[in-house]
């Protein structure tokens, strides 16, 4: 499979990318910085120089073009201001929903976080970031052109994957690895039954590839 990850950089994304250069897959990241192309490529990865804060859905759609799937796993970053979660994190979801429909890619994935909602209350940077992810999530969901799936994983953390997760409609609050966030991305881009479905991810007991398949026959 061919496989485009918007925010090719980013943490979640570079161990997809390590996971689908593994099992022989095409892995390609978008970046706006240059300089990652030799992280991406030393994941196994190719790199695609692009700006979703300002290219357009056409330029966008050329990337995507011939795609087996698209995964959206950019983001603005814990240091960014409400300007950039808005233009990012909502605006270049959109921009690439909207480009992966124009490019003919149905399979779409999307990183989005736990607590995302349009109506989020608040004036903190964090609660306009979780009003953008649920606006882009909202976006995304009338869009029936896309096999849509989206991930809201729980607290990101960097310890070790187990494998072990709980994915479902709602979870609770919980802490999640990247490691096994990566897992189900590439567990879900494989089950194309989870299409339309909003999912919610922490640690748990099932095994990733059972814990998929319970939701996806559910």
């Amino acid at each position: 499979m061919r496989i485009v990850i918007a925010g090719g950089h980013g943490q979640i994304a570079l161990r997809l990318e390590r996971l689908l250069a593994a099992r022989g897959d095409e892995a390609v990241g978008v970046i706006r910085n240059p300089r990652q192309g030799d992280d991406l490529r030393a994941a196994g990865a190719e790199p695609v120089v692009l700006d979703l804060e300002s290219a357009s859905a056409e330029e966008v759609a050329e990337v995507l073009r011939g795609a087996d799937a698209a995964v959206f796993a950019a983001g603005a970053g814990p240091n960014s201001g409400s300007e950039r979660k808005d233009t990012v994190d909502r605006g270049a979801a959109v921009l690439f929903a909207d480009a992966a429909e124009q490019a003919g890619v149905r399979r779409y994935v999307v990183v989005s976080s736990m607590g995302a909602d349009p109506g989020h209350p608040g004036d903190e940077v964090f609660d306009v970031y979780q009003r953008a992810k649920g606006e882009a999530d909202a976006y995304v969901r009338t869009r029936s052109g896309l096999d849509w799936t989206i991930l809201r994983p729980g607290m990101l953390t960097n310890d070790a994957g187990t494998g072990q997760v709980l994915l479902a409609a709602s979870t609770g609050r919980g802490p999640i690895p990247r490691d096994d966030v990566a897992a189900v991305l590439l567990e879900l881009l494989d089950t194309p039954a989870t299409a339309g479905l909003t999912l919610e991810l922490i640690s748990g007991s099932k095994p990733v590839a059972v814990a998929v398949k319970d939701i996806a026959g559910n």
